[in-house]
């Protein structure tokens, strides 16, 4: 490893460099079974042929001019992002927290229509949204912060999952202009937002005139079973939705989406991205949405996620150690009474490939594209691994 990186990853001790399907192979040509996806990316697995390809020729065809001018791709793939969302607008830029910090200003300028000089965004508790200043911010999570106060102001935080202290704030601020919130807190624990939840923060936002403003960039792109993770509410639809991860299955891409009385928020000089929407990008990101469809992925998410959650919960039957198998789709948490951040260097070991969140959650975030024996082995290597460390660390119970 190259010591003029700077030293922003603790990186496990494996390179990897190619890939297949849900395989990947290191330096030493030893083939590892990929059940993370670059957290929530590859959801059509690694060197996918349509991907492939549609990089190959875009790349020999156009790959950028800027947003000066007229980009097709871009309007090709805002048209399809539109349909399968039923949002208005789209604005592209290169990862999810770019997309979240274009909601943020979206809620701004909301705010300065309404003429509220010191706009508050309500965020979530043990919520994630981005590495940037202001995302960083709205990210609940006091560790990776430290460092970098002050931090941006303009965020009110609450418990996810609690309608009730939603109302409390509005009771005591008349300066709210939008809620964000994920529809599954993936590197919150794997917390799927509790049911009613959601639909609630619609109706509040709709009472008092505020925006609602889904981060789906860990959620959306079939992962959950639906295209976005807000479509398992009925009838629901944000007015704000931050996408990229499984947009460009390895592309870098995000995308801000905006509905309703937000679609027409942003106007010539309020926003914009060098390199965001460019020609290969989206003609990469139309393919993955074409693949979606044509394969029927969304329902075979559902399919994978019940086999696996299903074997998950009879293979651990009777263990006191697990204490939970939640999630949402192909998002999947294992919770443990105990830190287990251990089990990622375990796995690797085995050749697999994990992680762990919230300190005591194996999150596992499969490819859209397994097979049943790849789910089914996926299971048994998990399962072997934990049950192997717990029979080492059976005295160990977390606080």
């Amino acid at each position: 490893m190259s010591t003029h990186l700077m030293s922003t990853y603790n990186r496990q001790p494996v390179t990897f460099v190619r890939g297949e399907g849900v395989r990947l192979w290191d330096e030493q040509d030893r083939e590892y079974l990929d059940a993370l996806c670059g957290i929530a990316v590859t959801g059509l697995g690694h060197a996918h042929p349509d991907i492939s390809d549609a990089i190959c020729e875009q790349a020999r065809t156009l790959i950028h001019t800027s947003n000066v001018y007229g980009v097709h791709w871009q309007s090709r793939l805002a048209d399809r992002l539109a349909a399968i969302s039923g949002m208005d607008r789209v604005f592209f830029s290169n990862s999810g927290a770019e997309a979240n910090e274009a909601a943020i200003k979206l809620a701004r300028l909301h705010a300065h229509n309404r003429q509220i000089d010191d706009p508050q965004i309500l965020v979530m508790e043990t919520s994630f949204h981005g590495r940037t200043l202001a995302t960083l911010a709205a990210t609940g999570n006091p560790a990776i912060q430290k460092g970098f106060e002050p931090l941006v102001g303009g965020f009110l935080r609450v418990p996810y999952g609690d309608l009730a202290a939603i109302e409390q704030m509005a009771a005591k601020h008349d300066n709210i202009v939008a809620v964000l919130v994920e529809p599954v807190q993936g590197e919150g624990g794997v917390r799927p937002a509790p049911m009613g939840y959601l639909g609630g923060i619609r109706a509040l936002c709709d009472r008092y005139d505020w925006l609602m403003m889904v981060d789906e960039v860990q959620t959306g792109m079939g992962r959950t079973g639906h295209w976005f993770g807000f479509q398992h509410v009925d009838g629901l639809l944000p007015d704000v939705m931050s996408l990229a991860k499984g947009l460009g299955n390895g592309v870098p891409i995000g995308a801000c989406l905006a509905a309703g009385k937000a679609a027409n928020l942003f106007a010539p000089g309020n926003h914009g991205s060098t390199f965001g929407g460019n020609p290969l990008v989206c003609r990469v990101a139309h393919t993955v949405i074409a693949v979606i469809e044509r394969d029927q992925l969304l329902q075979r998410a559902v399919t994978l996620s019940t086999r696996i959650r299903t074997g998950l919960a009879a293979e651990f039957s009777g263990e006191p150690a697990i204490v939970e198998i939640r999630g949402l789709g192909l998002l999947i948490g294992i919770v443990l009474d105990r830190p287990c951040g251990e089990l990622v260097r375990r796995a690797l070991d085995a050749g697999l490939l994990i992680n762990v969140t919230a300190n005591s959650v194996i999150r596992i975030l499969p490819p859209l594209v397994l097979s049943d024996a790849e789910a089914d082995e996926i299971v048994t290597r998990l399962v072997r691994i934990v049950r192997d460390w717990l029979a080492e660390n059976a005295e160990q119970v977390s606080d």
